[in-house]
């Protein structure tokens, strides 16, 4: 059985990029407000957790995300182990399945990745790059008074 977290937080490192563009990777910072002495808040202790990301997904991470920016990941929980000196350490990390700003933080823009030419089209049989494709009974409206 998988082990599918969401978890949300600061990218706590810049987006490291390996592999020819095919893998990135970044730190998520998760530091809870806990309650403190005396009934006030402070911050808990932070959570680290390594974030990677693949094909795709790791080139739009890798153009979209800086440090500090909250995010918001989705993905299969994993455990790396690794030996050195004599000495077993273990790591937690997320294997992203999404990645994408925190909207309740504040405001971002999305940007479709252009589609590869298809063989066979030409440049006038595709729409214009910023063109926006509405859907919904007012755009069918909207189309039919056009016509």
């Amino acid at each position: 059985m998988e082990a599918l977290v969401h978890i949300t937080g600061y990218a706590g490192t810049e987006v490291e990029v390996r592999g020819q563009g095919t893998v990135s990777s970044f730190r998520l910072a998760c530091t809870p407000r806990v309650r403190v002495k005396g009934g006030e808040y402070g911050d808990g202790n932070t959570t680290w957790i390594e974030v990677s990301c693949f094909r795709g997904l790791a080139d739009h991470v890798a153009q979209s995300i800086r440090k500090g920016d909250p995010v918001v990941v989705i993905g299969r929980l994993r455990t790396s182990i690794w030996e050195k000196n004599g000495q077993v350490y273990d790591r937690l990390g997320i294997e992203a399945d999404t990645v994408g700003h925190d909207l309740s933080k504040g405001t971002s823009m999305f940007r479709r990745k252009p589609r590869a030419s298809v063989p066979g089209t030409t440049e006038a049989d595709e729409p214009p790059p910023d063109e926006v494709a509405e859907a919904g009974p007012a755009a069918e409206e909207r189309a039919a008074q056009a016509a």
